[in-house]
């Protein structure tokens, strides 16, 4: 009995035995399932978008693909394998109109591609090279593995554009109505009419998060391109836009941070998605106050400055023993018991951030409670001070 022989197209050069296309079609459904839990780990906006009938649409749409190359390269004549058959492309084709439609942008489809593309060829050619097949045949392999799964990416970017031009336009201003919406904080009856016009599903949480315009695409490409851009005339603004981030809570905010951090990007607390409007305001007001990067990170500075004149009037009469002494003098005694208040009474840890003798704190206090009395006790005295002088240490 003759072993089997390779099979070859009068299109290429490719050889390979039925029993290494019976083991790769065999393993087309673990090929696929890598490929989705590759996608999920590397590909930020599609983390939530394969679960369920997704998912199960796109293992599917691999076996396909997969199946069909297979098929294509095993045949002894006829079709080039580096050109998917039109229902392969067509597949594509939709698939493209379809990522369109859900908000996602060309780079995460192509970036899907990539991962998929590196996800398959590794998974073939180990089973290439577990039946022996030669390095010549191997790097063929490759090239026409690649130029298949070009094909079909070409096909997705083509129903992307096409999807974009024909209602992208009409759902660019739908979410502009709705970002604006949830920025000016409407009742949720209009904001959810909005999302629902929109075909938009609502995420758990919105995050606010303002980028210069020039860091807009670098940003959602690091984090989701899944996200809604304002078009309000907001004050502090200038060049900068308000995005509104889906789903940025818990492990993922580092990852928006890490993506803001080069960027002068400012982001705001996660909030339920109809109450994106707190995080909004949040955000501006750190534009005001010269915050950078993570507002969460200064929350004890946004309440002490919620109401400047409350905390004016606040500072004057906690500090008002202090009044007449010379300014210089009043300066070191409030940064003295500023101190105190804040290392709780320990001498030596005042002594060393002031970079004075502890004898020195020792002085100064003893000046402090001559001029406080017993009211240093107190411990309503001490909240009133350690309110009036907790800005300063920001």
């Amino acid at each position: 009995m003759n072993p089997a022989k390779p099979r070859r197209t009068a299109a290429h050069t490719l050889e390979l035995t039925p029993e290494t296309i019976e083991e790769m079609r065999s393993r087309l459904p673990q090929v696929a399932d890598a490929t989705v839990t590759a996608i999920i780990d590397e590909v930020p906006s599609y983390a939530d978008a394969l679960t369920g009938s997704m998912g199960e649409n796109i293992r599917s749409a691999v076996q396909l693909a997969l199946g069909g190359f297979i098929s294509l390269a095993s045949r002894r004549r006829g079709a080039d394998p580096r050109t998917p058959a039109a229902p392969a492309v067509e597949g594509a084709y939709q698939l493209g109109r379809g990522e369109a439609r859900s908000g996602r942008s060309v780079d995460a489809l192509l970036a899907a591609y990539r991962i998929g593309a590196r996800v398959s060829w590794r998974e073939m050619s180990a089973t290439a090279v577990r039946n022996d097949v030669h390095a010549d045949t191997l790097a063929a392999f490759a090239e026409l593995v690649f130029a298949y799964i070009d094909e079909l990416s070409a096909a997705s970017v083509a129903g992307h554009t096409d999807e974009l031009d024909t209602t992208g336009q009409v759902r660019r201003r739908l979410l502009e109505r709705l970002a604006h919406h949830l920025v000016q904080g409407s009742p949720a009856e209009a904001v959810q009419s909005a999302a629902d016009r929109a075909g938009w599903a609502p995420p758990r949480t919105l995050t606010a998060v303002v980028v210069p315009e020039a860091q807009v695409r670098p940003v959602l490409g690091a984090v989701t391109a899944d996200a809604l851009q304002s078009a309000d005339d907001l004050p502090g603004l200038e060049d900068r836009v308000l995005l509104l981030v889906r789903d940025m809570e818990g492990r993922r905010r580092g990852t928006l941070l890490r993506a803001l951090r080069d960027r002068n990007g400012v982001a705001g607390p996660a909030r339920p998605w109809l109450s994106a409007r707190v995080s909004v305001e949040r955000v501006l007001r750190a534009l005001e106050l010269g915050v950078v990067l993570d507002t969460e990170a200064h929350l004890p500075r946004f309440v002490l400055t919620a109401d400047r004149e409350a905390l004016a009037d606040l500072r004057d009469r906690a500090l008002e023993p202090l009044a007449d002494l010379r300014p210089a003098s009043a300066e070191k005694l409030t940064a003295t018991l500023r101190s105190w208040l804040l290392h709780h009474g320990r001498r030596d840890d005042v002594a060393a951030e002031l970079f004075v003798h502890p004898q020195t704190v020792r002085y100064r206090m003893g000046q402090l409670r001559e001029l406080y009395g017993d009211r240093l006790d107190d411990p309503e005295t001490v909240l009133e001070l350690t309110i009036a002088l907790a800005e300063r240490s920001e």
